[in-house]
Order: structure tokens, then C-alpha cells, then sequence
């Protein structure tokens, strides 16, 4: 423990100094001007500070507020060292931040009861905060552990959907990546961003309950087929419902709205414009754009610029104008993202 005296007079000074030093509990150091002990305090971290109340320089009162401005002495206690006992003076000494008062003369077993008190309280304050830190620090690495479980389970599940729907062409993480691009294009919060990325690869999960002989379909679906395919968003929403997590309630509702149209003529509830959530309409951009871009039984792969003109025809009637115009500011980032992602499939080949 370190503590600190100031005093303008040498005489209280060595006295002072002497009798806390003989505790042997604390290393002192005593200073003769406060603003010397401002810049001191600044340098050095002091478990106890006593301050004179009548100084040149500035006064006790002056002293302790600016020692309180510090964040470093928010808790460290202060003792107001005074031969006035006028109570003006200890009310704008308390408000100040003064913890204590000694009386000169002073009587040394009661200095020393006091400096103890004040060091032992001192001593558990930061005993206190040290574990406080480190129960952070415990809190923060399980919850990091934990999400990163999360997500591994998500990307997981959403490679055996894939694998599910016939693609093992990265569709799903495609699909991820642009819609974090689109959901930072609109403004998002970091955090919604990160909800969003997330989420997005199981807006189809729900083609887990949907039959092979619809789903590998080479040719045109029947509109018996059709419908059937369509309850793959109603399936979804189902498995994630009620969720105790961000990133389940963001995905269930991108599973339940993501064939939603901005004209209201997308299934299943037929929502139009910011009826839809937000998430929904940043996925259904970035789920049409690479559907588009990648080849299925049933259909050629589309030029990536043409797929963009594609989506930006759509603005205003499929997508939201506002997400569309975040997709093509975007643009370049989304095509150096399909590029990284054509020379990694070259190289796997």
C-alpha cells in the first residue's frame, strides 16, 4: 500500500510521515506542494492520500476535487488534515470528495487507527475489483466459447442443407457474406449485421421436410409440386421457433419472410414493404442473386452482371429499394467475393 501527504509545513510533514511509516503497513511519501502532489498522483498510484487544508498553492479542498476529477482516485480514500472544526469547511470538504478528517493537534494512536481503517478498507476495495476483473474476464471467454460453438453448429447445419438441396458450391456462405455487405449498406448496427450473417445460411432449412422427388427435380415443378416446395419456409420457421438466441430469432424470421416480395405479392403471408423484416429483405436479395449466378438441374448459371441488372430491375417491386441500392454500392466487394470464391473452388478441383 502507497500513501501520499501533502503539507506545506515541514514540521507536519515529518510528523505525519513518521507516525503512518511506523505502522509499516504503507509506503509513504510526503510532498510540500499540491501541485507537485497533482502531477505525482498522476504518475504513481496512491492507496491513502492526506492533504493539509491551509495551503499556498491552493487549499485541501481544491486539492481533494481535483484528485477526484482523476478516475484513478474516484475510490481512493482522501483525509482532510485541519486545526478548524467550522462546519462550512468539512460540508464543502465532503463535497469536494473528502473521505475523513484529522484534527491538529494530532494524536498519533488515532492517526494510526484511522490510516489503518482506511488502508485495510482500501485493501478489500481493490481486492474486490481485482476478482470483479477477473469474473469478466471468466464471463467474457465462456460467452466466447459459447458463440463460437453457436456458430460452428450453425455453418455445420447449414453445410448438411446444402448438401440437402444438391449444392456443395458455397451458396449458403455466399449467401451470408453479400448479406452482411447489404445489411452494413443500409445502416445496420454491428451487432444486426452479425445477426443477419449468421442466420442467413439456414433461410432454408426447411427444405429438410421437403420430399427428394420435388426438391432434386430436374425439370419445371407442377403448381402442386410448387406449392408443396413453398411450405419449405413455413417448415423453417417452425424449427426455429421460439428461440433463446439472437441469431435463432433472426433466422427464423429471414426462414419465414425471405420469399416475401416488396409489392406484397411473395408468400406465404403476402407482406409488402417494411411489413417484411428487415432481415428478410436483405437475405431475399443476396439468396436471388447467387440462385441466379449458380447453375441447378433445372437451369443454366446467369452472367454475374447480368444477374445483377437482374436484381436492380427488381428494385421497387421483389426487393426493397433501399437494399438494392446497398447491393449495387456494394458491388465491388460482391464481385471480389465471387471471384475469391471461384479460385478456391479451381484450386479444390
Amino acid at each position: 500500500m502507497r500513501v501520499l501527504i501533502v503539507d506545506d509545513s515541514r514540521s507536519s510533514l515529518a510528523f505525519l510521515g513518521n507516525v503512518i511509516g511506523a505502522l509499516g503497513i504503507a509506503e509513504v511519501e510526503c510532498l510540500l506542494s499540491p501541485r507537485a502532489a497533482l502531477k505525482r498522483a498522476e504518475l504513481a498510484g496512491f492507496d491513502l492520500v492526506l492533504v493539509d487544508h491551509v495551503m499556498p498553492e491552493m487549499d485541501g479542498v481544491e486539492l481533494t476535487r481535483r484528485l477526484r476529477h482523476s478516475p484513478s482516485y474516484r475510490l481512493v480514500p482522501i483525509i482532510m488534515v485541519t486545526s478548524d472544526n467550522d462546519r462550512a469547511l468539512r460540508v464543502n470538504a465532503i463535497a469536494a470528495g473528502a473521505t475523513d478528517f484529522i484534527n491538529k493537534p494530532f494524536d498519533p494512536t488515532e492517526l494510526q487507527a484511522r490510516v489503518s481503517n482506511l488502508l485495510a478498507l482500501r485493501r478489500a476495495q481493490t481486492e474486490l475489483a481485482e476478482k470483479a476483473a477477473w469474473l469478466k474476464r471468466e464471463v467474457e471467454s465462456a460467452t466466447r466459447h459459447l458463440v463460437e460453438r453457436e456458430e460452428e453448429i450453425i455453418w455445420r447445419l447449414a453445410r448438411a442443407i446444402e448438401y440437402r438441396d444438391g449444392d456443395t458450391g458455397g451458396h449458403v456462405s455466399r449467401v451470408a457474406q453479400i448479406s452482411y455487405l447489404i445489411a452494413e449498406g443500409i445502416g445496420l448496427s454491428p451487432e444486426r449485421c452479425r445477426c443477419i450473417y449468421l442466420a442467413a445460411p439456414l433461410h432454408d432449412i426447411g427444405k429438410i421436410g421437403i420430399a427428394d422427388a420435388i426438391l432434386s427435380k430436374p425439370g419445371k415443378l407442377t403448381p402442386a409440386e410448387l406449392e408443396l416446395m413453398r411450405e419449405h419456409v413455413s417448415i423453417g420457421a417452425r424449427i426455429l421457433e421460439n428461440g433463446s438466441s439472437d441469431v435463432i430469432r433472426t433466422a427464423e424470421l429471414i426462414a419465414q419472410s425471405h420469399h416475401e416480395r416488396w409489392d406484397g405479392t411473395g408468400y406465404p403471408d403476402r407482406l409488402s414493404g417494411t411489413d417484411i423484416p428487415v432481415e428478410a429483405r436483405v437475405v431475399a436479395i443476396a439468396d436471388v442473386f447467387d440462385a441466379l449466378c449458380s447453375e441447378r438441374p433445372y437451369k443454366r448459371a446467369w452472367p454475374v452482371g447480368e444477374a445483377c441488372r437482374e436484381v436492380i430491375g427488381l428494385a421497387g417491386t421483389h426487393f426493397d429499394p433501399a437494399c438494392v441500392a446497398a447491393f449495387e454500392a456494394r458491388w465491388s466487394e460482391i464481385t471480389a467475393l465471387l471471384s475469391a470464391t471461384e479460385a478456391r473452388t479451381r484450386l479444390a478441383g
